[in-house]
């Protein structure tokens, strides 16, 4: 890379960067104050150079949000809802098996399954479910539920500790936690947009305690709502710190706020400058991870197809059905085919890899080399 381009009043950062020395805050803080994209992309790419070569991933997976049902009321979710509410719903066990084995004829690796705190279901009701998905085919890894979701089964459901909840959990089928609910980690943000949710501690003691049994899991930050740049930062080092004791995050997912509930419909959505900026700097500073993703029913595809160029590694799955942003106002698609996920990944001059959960690559099963990439529309129909 050509460090030579850089400015000035970057070149000390870039120096740290070129050498592979860990960025400070201030120095996130000086990236994210830059209007010059192209010094954050020539460094970001530096480092996703030198971590992944020439490839970005991809993941064929499933999602599947089992219930909108929520006990919790926060400001910024358009998703969760009160059984009475017209956008209500949850689906029995028998209907997630279907989907799954839908799902599974056209070679999905993965199903993905978040829901709301739900006010009534019962332990046997999530150990069935993980049970009957993995019976399916036990290749398929499961990653399923966020910190505040084993939190409430922890404290409400299961009423053993987060640790017993997890081996349980494990034991059913558990392969994987989800990172949502990270949000933005400082106190004051959190106490506006997501009352009542867990705390930053109380997110990372779930992961901690997840990374300690020797498993996995994702990490994500929501921006661009009423966070300032400087708590921005707060919420990187805390995930980079808690990398550095645990190790246990295979990889970074931002995404941007979608401003459509009533209390924060003021805010106006982050600027495709913005999302590109926040994903070069994450690479920049998050050193001890492995991977960015660009989450593409947040960014759109042609625009995370552009973050290949900023630091990212990776464009996420075929998803086939989306629930949360969609319903949150995102005018994106319910899924992408493997297809045009490798096509994206060809045109920005990177090598397409299908990856497994952990971001290892695989080899693309034979019904992904014809017809059957693509989700048939019988059988996959988003809703």
């Amino acid at each position: 890379m050509n460090f030579s381009l850089i400015p000035s009043e970057l070149r000390g950062i870039a120096e740290k960067v070129e050498a592979g020395a860990r960025i400070a805050d201030a120095d996130a803080l000086a990236l994210y104050s830059s209007h010059d994209l192209h010094a954050l992309a020539i460094m970001a790419t530096a480092v996703r150079e030198r971590k992944n070569g020439n490839f970005a991933t991809y993941i064929h997976n499933r999602y599947i949000n089992y219930s909108n049902l929520c006990i919790l009321s926060c400001q910024f979710c358009a998703f969760a809802a009160r059984k009475r509410d017209a956008h209500a719903f949850e689906l029995s066990i028998d209907e997630i098996v279907s989907t799954v084995q839908d799902a599974l004829r056209v070679s999905i690796t993965e199903v993905h399954m978040v829901g709301g705190l739900h006010p009534s279901l019962k332990k046997d009701w999530y150990i069935n479910l993980l049970s009957r998905v993995r019976a399916l085919d036990p290749d398929l890894v499961i990653k399923a539920f966020t910190a505040i979701e084993i939190r409430h089964l922890a404290q409400r459901v299961f009423k053993r500790s987060i640790a017993d909840t997890l081996a349980e959990l494990r034991d059913a089928g558990l392969g994987a936690l989800t990172g949502g609910g990270a949000e933005i980690f400082d106190p004051v943000v959190r106490d506006e947009i997501c009352r009542g949710k867990e705390s930053a501690e109380e997110w990372a003691e779930v992961h901690r305690t997840w990374h300690q049994m020797g498993e996995r899991s994702t990490a994500t930050m929501l921006y661009g709502h009423v966070e300032t740049l400087a708590q921005r930062v707060d919420h990187l080092r805390q995930l980079r710190e808690l990398q550095d004791e645990t190790g246990g995050f295979t990889g970074f997912v931002p995404f941007a706020f979608e401003p459509q509930t009533p209390a924060l419909a003021h805010i106006k959505r982050v600027s495709a400058v913005e999302e590109l900026r926040n994903l070069a700097v994450s690479r920049i500073y998050l050193d001890n991870f492995d991977h960015i993703t660009a989450y593409w029913v947040s960014v759109g595809l042609p625009l995370a197809q552009i973050s290949l160029s900023y630091g990212v590694d990776d464009l996420h799955g075929t998803i086939i059905e989306e629930k949360i942003f969609h319903m949150a106002g995102a005018t994106t698609p319910q899924q992408q085919s493997v297809a045009a996920l490798e096509n994206a990944i060809r045109e920005a001059g990177r090598i397409p890899a299908q990856r497994d959960s952990y971001y290892r690559h695989v080899a693309p099963s034979a019904a992904l080399k014809g017809s059957a990439a693509e989700p048939a529309e019988h059988e996959l129909a988003c809703v």
